[in-house]
This record gives structure tokens, C-alpha cells and sequence, in this order.
């Protein structure tokens, strides 16, 4: 690894960014299609408990295990990814990881024990613990800082196109079938993609010719140890970490404090993912107009105010409780939207693959931090209300103010290498 200082920001040019092209449009809609089956496979497995656990005979902490299994594989591969994935041409790598991850999601098909499925969700979650990170690395790759709000805003619809189209879907063809025929139909609109990326994405191997350290040792040392990226790292599990601690607890609590019947959940989560969907291509396109900063400030001012009135709500109305879960769910959708647009400007493009492959992992190990320490503030007598949700609250808003400070200071370093090229541009 070189001693020499570590290359400033990526500039951001000048000019107003183009508008997409039809290669960039089918480039948005295959990377968004990638994260909703990946995202979808691992969602999936929750809902399927109730068919699983007899099927297989197994305990709620068996399976409560195969479907963390998932998480700490991905977190883990994406470690392990770091010092190879700037080393490749992106387009090999994602097909290289998603042929995996479709072959894990196969063995989950065929699981007839709960060791093989055990086996079947490590698999899959090492493979497809890279594939986002991957994702992200191109959206940088090929589109210019000014146009990644909007690939953003769709690529993060993913979450929300999972719960309304994937999970009901999944529900039904296990219904009709069996519990194996939902990761069917992700291996075969899988294979239909991965021919799609195969045949009609160009070579995306730009990278390759910035990268002067061949180590993969050295990469990761160099990534990991590179302040500005520290900064980046850490706002991004500082963001997952509060995010995600409302998650785990939030059907319980809309039945045991709010007075919504379980009956009604299908409902809410169905009408707060549509909205979620409406609006995220809509704020990814904002945060390229008016900026990712004061996106992302007004998504930390909602978020804030939406879990103070949601972690104290009393018995509601399913009117009231739609309205604040969308309210609530479009405040955090614009926090993750415009965040990853702003924090794709600070790795450099030979570091990218390893920064997103990092920060993946510790998105992925602060979700699971996040469950834990929920668990630790909730108490729950049996059949009774959630107690200190409210305070699960607090913490999720101080959470929000500190990444709203750290991403301050992010997007002056973005702005400073913006003027600095600027400048140089018109010396030169």
C-alpha cells in the first residue's frame, strides 16, 4: 500500500447531469429488479414460519436461527468480498455472485430437513451479501452524481415492491402449493435477469484502470483505514442502527397498544409500501434538484416527528394508523434515499467495490445490533401492551439528529472537491 496521502473525494462535475439514457434506464430497472429478489428472498422466509416450522418440525429458536443464518452470512461475505470486488470487471462479479445466490435460493427449494435449509439459507446469504453492495458500486459506476438521486429513489423501491407485490404473491403460492414453491419462482425470474445482464450489459471494468494496489490485504487495510470512509461508515450504521430498532416490534405494537387486529396488518403494510413505492422514484428525483442534504435534512425532520407521534399513540383508528406508518415510512424512505446518493460520492472509483461491500456488511450487522437492543429496552407481560416503545423512540430520534450532523460534514467534503475541480478546470 502506497504511503502517499490518500486521494481527495471524487469531484462532482460542474455540468448539470444529462438526462438518462435508454442503456441507463434499462440499467435502473435491471439493478432494482436484483434488489427486489434479493431483498424478497430474504424477506420471505419470516411470513413462511407458520408452514415452515411444522413442515420441518421445528422450534421457534430453530427457526428463529435459520433466519438470522442469513444476515450474519451476507455481513460476513461482504468482509470477506472487500479486498477482491474492486478487482473485477462489475459485470462479472454480479453474475458470478447472483448464479450463487440463485443457486442457494434453489437449495432452499429442495430443503427437505432443517439442516438443509440451514445450509441452503448460508449459502445464499454469502452470495447475495454481496450482490447490494455490487449494485450500489455500479449505480456509481455509471451514472453521474447528479443523476443518482434517481437511481436511488427507484433501486431503494425495492424494500417496498417486496412487501406489497413479492410477499403476498410468495403467501399465495404457498397456499396453493407448498412452502418450497415461493423460492421456485425466485430461481426462475432470476434466470430470466441473469440472461438479461448477460447479453445486454456492457463490460462495466472503468475502475480497473485507476486501481494501483493489486493486494486485496492492502484494498481492504487501505479502505477500512481511510478517514473520510471511516466518516461514511459510520453514518451509515449509525442511520441502519436507529432505523432499525422500530422494525422488530412494530406488528406487536400496533396489536397489543394500538388496537389493530392482526387481521388488519396485511392492510396497512400493504397501503404504507404502495405509498412507499409512489414516492420514492419522486424524492430520489428531489434530492437531484434541490440537493441531497436538504433531502435528507427534511426525511431526519419527519422521521423525527413521525416516531414521536407513532411510539406514543394510544388506541387508534386503522384510518390514523395507515396515516402515520406511511408518513412515517416516506420520512425514513427519504433518509436512505438521499443518503446513498450523497455517500456514493466519497469513495474513489478504484475503492468503490470495497467500500460498498464494507458498508454493506455493516448494514447488515448493525440491523442485527438494532433487533438486540430493542429486545433489551421492550417488555412485554404475556398478552399485554408493549412498555418503553416510547423509549425505543428517543433513541431512534437521537440516532437520526447525529447522522444529520455527521452527514453535514460529509457533504461539505463533497462540496470542497466540487469547487477544488472547478477550479482546476478553469486553470487548465
Amino acid at each position: 500500500m502506497s504511503a502517499a496521502s490518500p486521494p481527495p473525494t471524487p469531484a462532482i462535475p460542474a455540468t448539470e447531469a444529462t438526462p438518462l439514457s435508454s442503456y441507463q434506464r434499462l440499467i435502473i430497472a435491471i439493478l432494482a429488479f436484483l434488489q427486489f429478489t434479493v431483498i424478497l428472498d430474504f424477506m420471505v422466509l419470516s411470513p413462511l414460519g407458520a408452514f415452515i416450522m411444522p413442515a420441518l418440525k421445528v422450534s421457534p429458536s430453530q427457526f428463529g436461527f435459520l433466519v438470522s443464518a442469513y444476515a450474519f452470512s451476507a455481513g460476513l461475505a461482504g468482509l470477506l468480498a472487500s479486498g477482491f470486488s474492486d478487482r473485477f470487471d462489475r459485470k462479472k462479479l454480479l453474475l458470478f455472485f447472483y448464479g450463487g445466490f440463485l443457486l442457494g435460493t434453489f437449495l432452499c427449494a429442495i430443503a427437505d430437513s432443517y439442516y438443509f435449509l440451514l445450509v441452503a439459507r448460508i449459502v445464499t446469504g454469502l452470495f447475495g451479501g454481496v450482490i447490494g453492495s455490487t449494485v450500489f458500486a455500479i449505480s456509481a459506476d455509471l451514472f453521474d452524481y447528479r443523476q443518482r438521486g434517481r437511481v436511488m429513489g427507484v433501486v431503494q423501491t425495492a424494500f417496498s415492491a417486496s412487501n406489497v407485490l413479492g410477499l403476498p404473491i410468495g403467501l399465495y403460492l404457498t397456499n396453493r402449493w407448498n412452502w418450497h414453491a415461493p423460492f421456485y419462482l425466485i430461481v426462475a425470474t432470476g434466470v430470466a435477469v441473469g440472461v438479461v445482464i448477460l447479453f445486454c450489459v456492457r463490460p462495466i471494468d472503468a475502475h480497473l484502470k485507476a486501481r494501483p494496489d493489486k493486494s486485496p490485504l492492502h484494498h481492504f487495510v487501505h479502505t477500512i483505514s481511510t478517514p473520510r470512509y471511516l466518516q461514511g461508515f459510520a453514518a451509515t450504521l449509525l442511520m441502519v442502527t436507529g432505523g432499525f430498532m422500530l422494525l422488530p416490534f412494530s406488528s406487536a405494537f400496533t396489536v397489543h397498544n394500538l388496537g389493530i387486529g392482526v387481521e388488519r396488518l396485511p392492510l396497512i403494510y400493504m397501503v404504507t409500501g404502495i405509498f412507499s413505492m409512489v414516492c420514492g422514484p419522486l424524492i430520489g428525483r428531489a434530492s437531484d434538484a434541490v440537493g441531497k442534504l436538504k433531502v435528507f435534512a427534511a426525511g431526519c425532520a419527519g422521521t423525527v416527528i413521525m416516531v414521536l407521534i407513532y411510539t406514543n399513540l394510544g388506541l387508534s383508528s386503522l384510518t390514523i394508523v395507515i396515516l402515520v406508518n406511511v408518513l412515517l415510512y416516506i420520512g425514513v424512505s427519504t433518509r436512505m434515499i438521499a443518503s446513498s446518493a450523497l455517500i456514493s460520492a466519497i469513495p474513489n472509483p478504484a475503492d468503490r467495490g470495497s467500500y460498498m461491500s464494507i458498508s454493506s456488511s455493516l448494514q447488515q450487522i448493525s440491523g442485527g445490533i438494532a433487533a438486540l437492543a430493542a429486545g433489551m429496552i421492550v417488555k412485554q407481560e404475556p398478552g399485554g401492551p408493549l412498555e418503553h416503545y416510547d423509549t425505543v423512540g428517543y433513541v431512534v430520534v437521537t440516532t437520526t439528529l447525529l447522522t444529520l450532523i455527521m452527514m453535514y460534514f460529509i457533504n461539505r467534503r463533497v462540496e470542497y472537491a466540487a469547487r477544488l475541480a472547478q477550479v482546476g478546470a478553469g486553470s487548465a
